[in-house]
Parts: C-alpha cells; structure tokens; sequence
C-alpha cells in the first residue's frame, strides 16, 4: 500500500511544479526573534546595527536611525528604516527619531528611484504582531519599490516571489545611489 506521501510525491523530483526554499524556514520559525514566545532570543534590529554594513546589509546609518535591506524582501530593493533604539511603538519615538525616521524614508525612496527606477512604492509599518509585524518588539518602516507587473502569478500559484537579483548585489546599488544623494 501505497503511503499519503508517496503518492503526492513528496521529495520527488516535479518539474518544477514546487519551488524549494529551505532558507526561509528560519522565518517561518521566527529564528532570531525576540519576545518571549521566541526564547528572549537577541533581537536582529539590535544586532545588525552593531554589524559591518555589507554583513549586515546596512544601506546608511544616521543619528537615530539606519536603513537595511529586508533579508526576506516582498520585491528588489525591499528596505526598511529602523531606530537604533529597542523601542516597539511609534508614539514612543521621540521626536529626533521620528523626524529621522521620515528623512531616512525619503531618502530611500530617492536611493530607489535612482538605483533602479520603480514606478511606486509601498510604505509602512505594521504595528504590533496583529497589524503584521514580524518582528514586533522593535519598530521599523517597510520601503518597498514596485514595478507595473510585478505582482504576477508566482506569488498566487507557487506562493513565493521572483526576485531577480541577490541582496548582495542589491546591497552595492543602493549604497552608490544613497551615497550620490549626498
């Protein structure tokens, strides 16, 4: 008799029909996270602002806050603005941070657009684990370019997206275009 997982072909090879992504189980896990339904483990936003930049894919850093490329973006070039400080609410930024917070947006915007010229973007943040927040303990503002067409069917069909470019590449397009804002 033929088991459930055989007959569904579990580990098979499919043609492609199964898009394989074993890194991304770190964050279907939360690795990394911090709270204590994750262990009390040490939050990624406070210790990628202790990186080097291209380690931790740091775009810029200011006073209060620093711009990072997301590590599982929703398209190319998905960055996010995060206060340095260990704050999880908005209205506790202070008003320096808040004010940086801002700038930093803009200038990724302007970074975006002059490193690969999206038609759009998305802004935001998703406030508290409810509103979205992967990582709710540590506030931080979602950049994400977008392009006419780039929502197509991978995402309906494979449940996963198409990105055409690696984040380290990414990473050295968005440091020079930042850098040229200067």
């Amino acid at each position: 008799m033929m088991t459930a997982e055989a007959q569904d072909g579990v580990g098979a090879p499919d043609a492609l029909q199964r898009l394989w992504t074993p890194h991304r189980m770190a964050y279907i896990k939360r690795e990394g996270e911090s709270g204590p339904e994750a262990g009390a483990a040490p939050c990624p936003f406070c210790r990628i602002s202790t990186m080097a930049d291209a380690e931790g894919l740091v775009i810029a850093r200011g006073a209060t806050v620093y711009a990072v490329l997301n590590l599982y973006p929703y398209n190319p070039g998905h960055l996010m603005v995060v206060p340095y400080r260990h704050v999880a609410d908005y209205p506790d930024l202070t008003i320096q941070e808040a004010t940086e917070l801002a700038t930093f947006t803009q200038r990724a915007m302007l970074a975006c657009r002059r490193a690969a010229a999206p038609h759009g973007f998305n802004i935001g943040i998703n406030q508290g684990s409810v509103g979205g927040a992967g990582i709710a303990a540590h506030l931080h503002q979602h950049v994400v370019p977008r392009w006419g067409g780039d929502a197509n069917f991978m995402p309906v069909v494979a449940g996963t997206k198409v990105l055409p470019q690696l984040l380290a590449e990414t990473h050295t397009l968005l440091v020079n275009a930042w850098k040229e804002l200067s």
